[in-house]
């Protein structure tokens, strides 16, 4: 008996160090930040018929599990892994509810997260032979749970256990369902469970979600260049506006069709649907997007001019190439406006199979590319625009202006990391620019054309290796080791210990604004303090381990710092004590 009570115990303590209690005989999981319970679809559930089970997620206010491995840092996304030593019962794909975003304020960063109450369902298939007698079998299923649950300030990898529950199995009907599975897919949100459109409804509702896109503020940049696009072609045959009109709206279906293209490849590679303004979560992707905006407001500035902006800027019959490029842009910068209709419509499509995902995707760039084709293919709308003059020169610089304007937005979405560094970029880019539009010339000698415009391009390539490049480490890192901890303690040395995960995107924020500020690193170097980093991004790390059971703390971030002679150490676990940091070491005797 004391025995038992004594592995009870352990248990116990076990479970309250990682902050998460043993499952209960119901089958529920609770901590101090969430609560995971289990359901059964049926009380019995018949032989060769299907059924599921219900997982219910409660968690705590600011906490969140992330959604897609793809998108979650460091691949520590919400898992569940059901289980059963029985042969009676075969379990299908989980069916997860419409993940939400999350936007990390410090980093600046969106990202698919699952928060407040939400349920994950199971589906499972029963077969076998045929049972003796009226008692039911009862087949215990065991659900592993896995993935990082985390806050603002802090991230956990808590070791959930097991959910468990009896599924009776009988040879008689089953009952009265307790609830319903969502139709179709994985991404169908729970709060539309039950509904479906109809195929027609479902394509005229993307049809229309394409054409609010033109009313969208992401879209007006571009609108001018179409406008000065067509004002000049309107003193041309129907036939070249109508012209004009298809490949603006070609460039619009092309970068639709690359969006159904890259569900396509989510869906057979990963398993996972596309989200409408995925592109715009990547840094790099809005860098580019940012540099190209900056390099086309200055051609409407006329800093420069080449071949391919001539045709761009619409001055020659020939510009269909440029039209489609603007027609491609204007797509691109429709992704961050999503209103209800858009996100119902691009919903649906992603709960649909591969081929009327497909056209309903497309639906939606039919539908804002509709009004282009219509105000180019009857003459009488485009008979009454003013004639070109002096107003189109102010109208286009006017229109850089707002380019730029949608650059600088775009600047500050982009991690704070990296964000000095692009807006130093854009400076020395624009110069660049100058330099080959500005002190040469087509007329110009061709060894000095040659000369200035390579020297702009060496220029822009190394300064963008130089100032887009990951932030420099400052410190000196070294592995978590705990006997290089012991001794470097036996030696009376200070000793700061840096626990982090690569999953963790406070610890990455920790990084920023504590680490890499140029004096606290220097402090630690002067001070001769042993700086250790501990890395707990998996479970089977001695820093994990170390975290838990020997210092006691519930999860990362955490900076440590061990001062001689004191035998507990000073802890931080926010993101910004930066200051504290300095001040601390500052009083510190080499």
């Amino acid at each position: 008996m004391r025995e038992k009570s004594a592995v009870i115990l352990c248990l116990i303590l076990v479970f309250a160090a990682s902050g998460v209690a043993a499952p209960s005989a119901g089958g529920v999981i609770k901590s101090d930040v969430v609560t995971i319970s289990v359901e059964r679809q049926h009380e019995v559930v018949g032989l060769n018929s299907k059924s599921a089970l219900a997982i219910h997620f409660e968690l705590k206010k600011d906490w969140h599990f992330y959604a897609f491995a793809g998108t979650a840092p460091g691949g520590v996304n919400l898992k569940l892994a059901p289980s059963s030593k029985e042969d009676y019962i075969s379990f299908s794909e989980p069916i997860f509810p419409q993940p939400h975003f999350y936007f990390d304020k410090t980093l600046n960063e969106k990202l698919d997260v699952f928060s407040g109450e939400f349920t994950v369902f199971l589906p499972f298939s029963v077969s076998g032979p045929g049972l003796t007698g009226d008692k039911p079998v009862n087949v215990n299923v065991k659900i592993g749970v896995e993935g990082a649950v985390c806050s603002d300030v802090q991230c956990r990898i808590p070791d959930f256990g097991e959910l468990n529950i009896e599924v009776k199995i009988a040879d008689s009907p089953m009952g009265r369902a307790k609830f319903f599975l969502p139709d179709a897919a994985k991404t169908v949100p729970l709060e539309t469970e039950g509904v479906s459109y109809s195929v027609w409804f479902a394509l005229g509702l993307a049809f229309l979600a394409g054409l609010t896109l033109n009313i969208m503020p992401c879209v007006w940049p571009v609108l001018p260049l179409v406008v000065l696009r067509i004002v000049e072609q309107a003193k041309t045959g129907k036939g070249t506006k109508l012209a004009m009109g298809l490949a603006f709206s070609l460039g619009i279906l092309l970068f639709f069709a690359c969006l159904a293209g890259a569900n396509i490849v989510l869906h057979l590679a990963y398993g996972r649907a596309l989200q409408w303004g995925d592109q715009l979560r990547d840094p790099t992707f809005v860098t580019v997007l940012a540099m190209v905006l900056i390099v086309l407001a200055l051609f409407m500035f006329d800093v420069f001019s080449f071949a391919l902006p001539v045709s761009v800027s619409g001055k020659t019959s020939g510009g269909y190439a440029g039209t489609t490029g603007m027609g491609f842009l204007a797509a691109v910068l429709s992704t961050p406006c999503s209103f209800g209709i858009l996100a119902a419509a691009f919903a649906w499509a992603q709960a649909q199979p591969l081929v009327p995902a497909t056209i309903a995707i497309m639906a939606i760039g039919i539908g804002m590319a509709v009004p282009y084709v219509i105000l180019t293919a009857i003459p009488g709308l485009l008979d009454n625009l003013p004639k070109p003059g002096k107003w189109m020169d102010i109208f286009k610089k006017a229109v850089g202006f707002i380019l730029l304007g949608i650059a600088v937005w775009m600047i500050t979405i982009v991690p704070e990391g990296r964000r000095t560094g692009l807006l130093f970029y854009s400076v020395i880019l624009s110069f660049c620019v100058w330099m080959w539009g500005g002190w040469v010339s087509f007329d110009s000698k061709t060894s000095n054309r040659i000369i200035v415009r390579l020297v702009a391009i060496l220029l822009a390539v190394s300064s963008g290796f130089w100032l887009l490049s990951a932030p420099k480490v400052l410190v000196d890192w070294q592995k978590y080791d705990a006997e290089l901890i012991e001794k470097s303690l036996a030696e009376n040395k200070p000793v700061l210990i840096k626990f982090t995960a690569d999953w963790c995107l406070s610890c990455k924020a920790v990084e920023k604004l504590v680490y890499q500020r140029k004096d606290v690193a220097e402090l630690i170097q002067q001070k001769g303090v042993v700086a250790i980093k501990a890395d707990t991004t998996a479970k089977d790390y001695p820093a994990t381990k170390a975290l838990k059971d020997m210092y006691n703390e519930p999860g990362v971030p955490v900076s440590m710092l061990f001062m001689p002679g004191e035998k507990e150490p000073i802890k931080w676990r926010d993101k910004t004590f930066g200051d504290e940091l300095k001040k601390t070491l500052e009083n510190i005797n080499p």
